[in-house]
């Protein structure tokens, strides 16, 4: 099989120094019902005002608590929902300005890989149909998508002439998860959007499709946005991090930095919390106390504050803004205690130290 790069179907119009995603700003609330007697509508803030880029040929993984909003904003970027607000840039042209044809081939260039394997195949087809289906709604005719199932099958590790005929229940959760990338790379995508992908897979079956992942990555030239709670995996696999809580993003930059000095009392808890092989780095009480705040009425001013030993009075009354950390502009926070004008005590005492 050829594995030589294909040629992306849209134009790389800005090079490799212009990322290929620019997220500004992106909101998405959620309104709830509320009882008889409130007739005041409610909204659940799943995210609220999101800002982040993802440099071509990268991979931005996402992190955080359950309900921080990871995989809202992993959809709203697919435009599998509309945002309140906010703008998204895909490869120096707007999405918001894509309609039409030009939203089908938007998507054929953006796909996802979600963590439900088989929940993410039509049990009515097989698996090289499944492979084969997308490309033939585009119009790619039916013996070369056939064709291309195979080699993409293959290229997958599943041998199209034990696999190609098979249906989904009778495979096993690895090698279904390897037909949902397959059927995701068919279109030729520039972005792949991977939703807790390796989350429902043992350890073994783990590491072979992130190292699968990772060869198709360098194969293909792809930029992956990786959501999941999995900071081991996090780790190895991508290339910048960005940490969200109650919707927000907190802390985001270099994986090396956020892993080796993360900023933020929450990226500290979290990395805390990792398992660790070495016995004199075992955890002994939870890094963190108490559950996330209520998402449809947030705390003032810095959502952690309910759970931050170092919660001050300005915490509840500015919003910390994510700002760079000393010389490395790409690791940014938002916390009062690397803002030496915040009026935070331990900034102050940190600042004269």
């Amino acid at each position: 099989m050829n594995t030589a790069s294909p040629t992306p179907s849209v134009a790389d119009r800005g090079g490799p120094a212009q990322p290929l995603l620019i997220v500004r700003n992106l909101k998405k609330h959620f309104a709830v019902r509320g009882s008889a007697f409130d007739r005041q509508t409610k909204f659940v803030h799943a995210v609220d005002g999101v800002t982040f880029s993802v440099p071509k040929g990268k991979t931005l993984g996402i992190v955080g608590e359950s309900g921080c909003g990871k995989s809202t904003t992993a959809r709203l970027v697919a435009r599998l929902m509309d945002a309140d607000s906010g703008n998204l840039i895909f490869d120096g042209e707007g999405v918001e300005e894509f309609r039409g044809l030009r939203l089908k081939e938007f998507r054929k260039n953006l796909q996802m890989v979600f963590q439900d394997s088989f929940a993410s195949l039509n049990p009515r087809l097989t698996i090289a149909e499944t492979v084969a289906y997308g490309p033939r709604v585009h119009g790619v005719p039916a013996a070369k998508a056939a064709q291309q199932a195979r080699d993409l099958l293959a290229r997958v590790g599943l041998e199209p002439q034990h696999f190609a005929n098979r249906y989904p229940h009778e495979l096993s959760g690895g090698q279904r998860q390897r037909v949902n990338i397959a059927r995701a790379l068919a279109y030729d995508p520039r972005l792949v959007i991977l939703d807790e992908a390796v989350a429902a897979l043992d350890k073994s079956v783990q590491a072979q499709v992130l190292n699968l992942l990772q060869e198709l990555k360098a194969e293909r030239q792809l930029t992956y946005l990786f959501i999941s709670h999995d900071l081991h995996v996090v780790h190895y696999l991508s290339d910048y991090v960005m940490v969200m809580y109650l919707g927000q993003v907190i802390e985001s930059g270099p994986v090396e930095a956020i892993y080796g000095s993360p900023a933020h009392p929450y990226t500290r808890a979290l990395l805390s919390a990792v398992p660790s092989m070495d016995p004199a780095q075992r955890t002994e009480s939870s890094p963190l106390a108490g559950d996330p705040p209520n998402p449809i009425n947030p705390p003032s001013g810095c959502r952690f504050r309910d759970r931050c030993p170092h919660a001050h009075a300005v915490c509840a009354q500015h919003v910390p803004v994510l700002a760079a950390l000393g010389d490395n502009t790409e690791h940014v926070a938002a916390c009062h205690l690397n803002d030496p004008a915040s009026g935070h005590p331990e900034a102050l005492m940190e600042l004269k130290s």
